[in-house]
């Protein structure tokens, strides 16, 4: 193997911590910072110090090889891109305020890029001409951009990020399924080589759009999203994702809809205490607004509106509350009264648990009244089924039945089917074999590649600091002089031996830092194997460890030599 150079802790840019970062809030921020790979520059911006660009380096590296591997080409694309394109998809506006928007000094309008669909849209419209130049799968590593309200958690929320982003053109949807799952297998080998433990997730697509899509989500503590896992079969799913059956009941034997007097009644809470009934008895209905428009949302009296899901539905419309003053202005809306029945002039959607012929007490759309016997489809109609409540743990498994169990997790990936959303909106054509045009179709897959850094530190990470896999650690071995000049010299001559042999190597070199300290730093870094210069280093005997299990070996250098160049 070539010689590599050995880095010397006493030349290294970066300072390891005792404490915490002020601001810190989950662990791979922590020791991220303490360890001296990342320092903030401004919120949600982060400049990579020399361990942790050599991580990140890694990283890269994997997912470049495993998308060469399936035969996708590399590319770069400017970060710094027009309006136009993107208003032609009506991502200008769709993106909102987290899009990163400009001017330049003539005020022409351009955007930081979030995503780079329609450029690589415009890319292919410019060099493909025939079916014969397809199909093709494009790719690139590059920061991206986003203007995050909050960003937080470090590297895993940041306004500037590193991103792998690869599209694939195909002019049959069959070659746009076979592109799909050329990326999804490449996936698995990327983060099985990361080391990351991860599920396949079925998902929504989003501003994105497209049909299917599926994330690679690494379950932490850390994590912002929240995805549903069956223990008895293969289902996981984003709780976005989550859709039910609508299964109508018989509801013919219910009396007739009554009213009853419930004074003091305004929330489910206080309705149920009053009648003796369990909340799920009754139907809750949130009153919101879609581009100005009031829509009734229905869902069962002990479940949650999941407002994501509702925006999701209506996108891009703007979805929002309603206010006192649409209340007031809407006087045949009573608060904390509204009911299905009678709704003049609003749109009712309902989750599917408020199936045809299932019975409610609701309210009555006047005030202290509520009513029931209200029956679906005989009552009230609904306009639309959509699934919107929020997915709660032992919900039925919509595969098997079984309770599901939820947990948190990061996006590491996300893979999409988007069909011809974009090439219709930006006339993609080529000539098929016909002679006649022939619209192209897309697929769009990414990875987060900083994001993954901070997901393996995330899982790895022990009460000591990090803990690498040895194809993402900044070195193979992290040789410890621990402190007189001959154990110096003896870490140094080992470091170069190694070197020679193509091992990566991180030696503390550094004078006037006490052994223990040289010890914490070691363990905090996280480099696999630690190589130990200590009290027999006279006698030509080294301590080797194991970072991960925290085995002890005591070894000759030549043994020592021997072991880590294996």
């Amino acid at each position: 193997m070539a010689n590599v150079p050995v880095q010397r802790m006493s030349q290294l840019m970066a300072k390891t911590l005792r404490d915490d970062p002020a601001d810190a809030e989950v662990l791979s921020h922590k020791l991220l910072v303490r360890a001296g790979y990342v320092r903030r520059t401004a919120a949600g911006i982060w400049s990579w110090l020399p361990l942790g660009k050599r991580v990140l380096a890694n990283v890269e590296r994997i997912v470049r090889e495993e998308m060469d591997a399936i035969g996708a080409q590399e590319v770069l694309l400017p970060a710094i891109l027009p309006r136009e394109p993107y208003e032609a998809t009506g991502r200008w506006e769709e993106y909102g305020p987290e899009l990163f928007r400009l001017q330049d000094r003539r005020g022409g309008d351009y955007l930081l890029g979030p995503t780079h669909e329609e450029i690589f849209t415009l890319l292919v419209k410019d060099q493909a001409s025939s079916y014969k130049d397809l199909p093709v799968i494009l790719y690139q590593i590059q920061n991206k951009y986003r203007d995050e309200a909050r960003p937080r958690a470090g590297i895993l929320r940041g306004r500037e990020f590193l991103m792998k982003d690869s599209y694939s053109f195909d002019t049959e949807d069959e070659g746009l399924a076979k592109s799909y799952a050329l990326h999804r297998e490449a996936y698995q080998k990327i983060f099985a080589r990361l080391g990351l433990d991860y599920r396949i997730c079925a998902a929504t697509a989003g501003a994105m759009g497209g049909s299917k899509s599926e994330e690679f989500l690494a379950p932490a503590e850390a994590g912002e999203d929240t995805f549903a896992d069956c223990p008895n079969c293969d289902f996981a799913a984003n709780t976005e994702a989550i859709t039910y059956e609508l299964k109508p009941v018989d509801g013919s034997d219910v009396p007739a809809a009554e009213d009853i007097p419930t004074p003091d009644t305004p929330t489910i809470e206080t309705l149920a205490a009053s009648l003796g009934v369990p909340a799920s008895a009754t139907l809750k209905n949130l009153l919101v607004k879609v581009d100005g428009e009031i829509v009734a949302v229905g869902v069962p009296g002990d479940r949650e509106v999941d407002m994501d899901k509702v925006e999701a539905h209506f996108a891009p419309a703007t979805v929002e509350l309603v206010t006192e003053t649409d209340f007031a202005a809407r006087p045949d809306l009573v608060r904390g009264y509204v009911g299905p029945r009678g709704l003049d002039k609003v749109t009712y959607i309902a989750d599917p648990r408020v199936a045809p012929g299932t019975a409610w007490i609701t309210g009555a759309n006047k005030a202290g009244t509520h009513t029931k016997n209200v029956v679906a489809g005989r009552d009230f109609e609904v306009d639309t089924y959509v699934d919107v409540v929020v997915v709660q743990e032992g919900d039925p498994c919509p595969k098997c039945g079984t309770g599901l169990v939820l947990d948190r997790a990061i996006e590491i990936g996300h893979i999409f089917q988007l069909g011809r959303k974009y090439t219709d909106a930006l006339k993609l054509d080529v000539l098929g074999q016909n002679g006649k045009p022939v619209r192209v179709t897309m697929g769009s897959y990414g990875v987060g590649v900083s994001r993954a850094v901070a997901a393996l530190a995330e899982q790895s990470a022990d009460d000591k600091g990090l803990c690498w896999p040895r194809e993402v650690a900044p070195a193979d071995v992290h040789v410890v002089a621990a402190g007189k000049a001959l154990q110096t010299e003896l870490a140094l001559d080992i470091s170069q031996r190694l070197a020679a042999a193509g091992v990566r190597v991180l030696v503390d070199d550094r004078a006037g830092v006490s052994p223990g300290v040289k010890f914490t730093d070691s363990e905090l870094i996280g480099v696999p194997q630690i190589l130990v210069a200590g009290r027999r280093a006279a006698d030509g005997v080294v301590e080797l460890k194991d970072r991960r299990t925290g085995e002890r070996e005591e070894l000759t250098i030549e043994e020592a030599v021997a072991r880590l160049t294996a």
